[in-house]
């Protein structure tokens, strides 16, 4: 018996580049669950949510969540699924306990709780991480690593 508080959670995103902010949202998930629901931004889905950055294709952002999953020895208890819209299985999955969000998809997984109450599933337990901030106090973003402003792990750079 695991000791984990739930069985399955999900979360999602883009990961453009597998920052420092990424990854403390997909360990925090593997602390709490068994198996995670990991939803990978199409590239059809990036058109059209229109980034203000550069992302790199789905099999280059797939192979670098896989690589970062298999150092942590985490692989074996994801489930990568590719996301067409916004919500994935997070909306129709009835096993799913918890959806794991940064601040920034607090207010998506409140949406996801109200089509899965509509759709006569339980809602989800939110659990929601404060933002990663950079060493200059604002926060970690893809943007600001392709602007050249920080690295993947908050440093600024000079």
């Amino acid at each position: 018996m695991s000791s984990r508080k739930f069985a399955l959670v999900a979360l999602g995103g883009t990961f453009s580049i597998l920052h420092k902010g990424h990854k403390s949202l997909l360990l925090t998930a593997f602390k709490v669950a068994d198996e995670v629901i990991i939803g990978l931004s199409t590239d059809y889905l990036v058109k059209k949510i229109v980034k203000k950055h550069y992302v790199p294709p789905y099999e280059i952002r797939f192979r670098n969540l896989c690589r970062f999953l298999a150092e942590k020895n985490l692989i074996h208890r994801a489930r990568i699924v590719p996301l067409i819209d916004p919500y994935g299985p997070s909306i129709d999955e009835d096993k799913l306990e918890a959806i794991v969000v940064s601040e920034e998809g607090y207010k998506r997984a409140l949406e996801i709780n109200d089509i899965r109450i509509c759709c006569n599933l339980p809602p989800l337990k939110i659990i929601r991480i404060e933002m990663i901030m950079a060493d200059d106090g604002k926060p970690l973003s893809c943007t600001r690593i392709l602007h050249g402003e920080i690295n993947s792990e908050g440093h600024v750079i000079t």
